[in-house]
């Protein structure tokens, strides 16, 4: 291939000559019209993700060309899995640029959550990790709701200069740029999107009106996601998709409660009190009493306790324990990528368990 094609879904150069190389396409693919690579086609048909060689290199090279540029970064979080998905460097970065930060998946959270209580709490969150955003926003993008806003922000922020849209893998940063193409233009699903981490492989240029551009940047991947520990299929699963349902369950001390086999709480002291649990619909917990919690672990995962599947149990790093006194009232216990529990009086000393590498932490509650 002589001169340069870029795969319109990820932004990748294509090539026909190495399978296992990002870019990859058949020679008959270049006879289609829009052109895009293996990995892009069977994501877009079969919903199927082709691991591909990115590095975090590669990644960081990127993000210290955003920070040489001039222009307005647009930086989006979920809302479901705000500390896991937030990038910790970014505001080194940035350095004097304006940052808009967007927290997507609104639509996930239950419907009685004040959204005014929610930004106001992402405002904080933001400034206690170091950034200090122009303004914030909720939107879903999946569904369009809060879109226009963003947009109409955008337009304003960037004062006719490019846009950067950052985030980490699986925030939807691709859908939110398809549904901006999609309100601008009416055409639906320009770039890739899916569950999986690592859709975009380089930065994608879509140009706007006045001569500048809106760039997509690869997703950068955030090792403590818990995306990162299971396979596709129980990704789905941990993965909500619609409004959470939160699930009480009245605790006595010395009880435990299982996510699926990914995580785990037990509750070792502070009398009976609830506890409010916010995670995918169709992840099961479990609850056993304390002194059983782990043989039943070691005898049930991968079948009682799934996800992961059986299969996928020997990639699952070993649990490690996390030891918290509830100091606060309203409290979240969070497991990164897979949801909260909260607890609403103080007291409670519990022990949170997650994979080794996957973070979990407390933090004042969000609903």
């Amino acid at each position: 291939m002589s001169e340069q094609v870029i795969c319109i879904g990820c932004g990748v150069t294509i090539q026909t000559e190495d399978e296992t190389k990002v870019g990859y396409a058949p020679p008959s693919a270049l006879e289609r019209d829009p052109i895009i690579c293996q990995r892009c086609f069977r994501l877009k048909h079969y919903n199927e993700v082709q691991d591909v060689s990115l590095t975090d290199d590669d990644f960081l090279n990127i993000l210290h060309g955003i920070g040489q540029a001039d222009g307005l970064v647009v930086k989006i979080v979920d809302i479901f899995d705000f500390n896991g998905s937030w990038l910790p460097g970014l505001h080194r970065f940035v350095g004097k640029k304006d940052v808009l930060l967007v927290g997507n998946k609104v639509d996930l959270l239950p419907k009685s959550v004040k959204h005014e209580k929610v930004t106001r709490w992402m405002k904080q969150t933001a400034r206690e990790l170091g950034l200090q955003p122009r303004d914030v926003f909720l939107v879903s993008a999946h569904k369009g709701y809060g879109m226009k806003e963003v947009m109409t922000a955008i337009d304003e922020y960037r004062n006719g200069k490019d846009v950067y849209v950052v985030g980490c893998t699986n925030v939807g940063k691709s859908t939110f740029i398809n549904r901006i193409i999609k309100e601008v233009t009416g055409k639906g699903n320009v770039i890739t999107t899916s569950y999986f981490p690592g859709t975009t492989l380089d930065m994608i240029e879509i140009p706007l009106d006045d001569g500048s551009a809106l760039y997509d940047t690869p997703g950068i991947i955030n090792h403590h996601q818990m995306a990162h520990f299971v396979d596709k299929k129980d990704l789905k699963v941990i993965t909500p998709k619609k409004e959470i349902k939160p699930k009480v369950y009245q605790l006595n001390e010395q009880q435990t409660l299982f996510f699926g086999g990914l995580a785990r709480l037990d509750y070792v002291s502070g009398g009976r009190r609830p506890f409010v649990c916010y995670m995918s619909n169709e992840l099961f917990i479990h609850r056993t009493k304390r002194e059983h919690a782990d043989e039943l672990y070691e005898r049930h995962l991968g079948e009682l306790l799934q996800p992961p599947r059986k299969s996928y149990c020997e990639q699952l790093p070993p649990l490690v324990a996390h030891h918290f006194t509830l100091k606060e009232p309203k409290t979240d216990i969070v497991f990164s990528g897979l949801g909260w529990v909260t607890c609403h009086e103080p007291g409670a000393q519990v022990i949170a368990y997650a994979p080794k590498g996957v973070g979990v932490m407390l933090r004042k509650s969000l609903i």
